[in-house]
């Protein structure tokens, strides 16, 4: 049984980029903050849309509508991407680090699924699609699940 949702992204362009630089120590904070802010937006957003958690397998595609003719390339949604990936999925418990035995703080996942590996989840490419003179920029998700029904006699 396949279901499907749509989701509209809070984003009139896309928050993270591959082409975005900036290897200072302020650059990395600043995207680990919009990583999370992501995260927790995705979140929300599945939450208020009453998606199941726990299904068996998901496909996530991400679209764009740019807010104007210029050519973009897909291959940078994949920093935007990616955290979005990471919100569906059941999300980690705080931690400490095995290397430099320092708290790693927890990141939260809605849990529609348990990971973001292929066993669980697809991510094809995403979609940029046609600007519309006169309106802003658009993101948002489409999104594919299914339940593998259990063989008889397996409780």
């Amino acid at each position: 049984m396949n279901n499907t949702a749509i989701l509209a992204l809070p984003y009139t362009k896309p928050p993270l980029s591959l082409n975005d630089s900036g290897a200072s120590r302020g650059a990395a904070f600043a995207k680990a903050r919009t990583r999370k802010q992501i995260r927790e937006d995705v979140c929300r957003l599945a939450a208020i849309a009453w998606l199941p958690k726990g299904v068996d397998h998901l496909t996530v595609q991400l679209h764009y509508r740019p807010r104007d003719r210029r050519v973009r390339d897909t291959d940078n949604l994949w920093a935007t991407l990616k955290p979005i990936c990471d919100a569906l999925t059941v999300g980690k418990p705080p931690s400490i680090s095995p290397r430099t035995k320092r708290p790693v703080p927890a990141q939260i996942g809605y849990g529609m699924v348990q990971d973001d590996s292929p066993r669980w989840m697809a991510k094809p490419e995403p979609i940029i699609h046609q600007a519309v003179k006169g309106e802003t920029g658009a993101l948002w998700l489409e999104l594919n699940w299914r339940y593998v029904a259990e063989p008889a006699g397996i409780a």
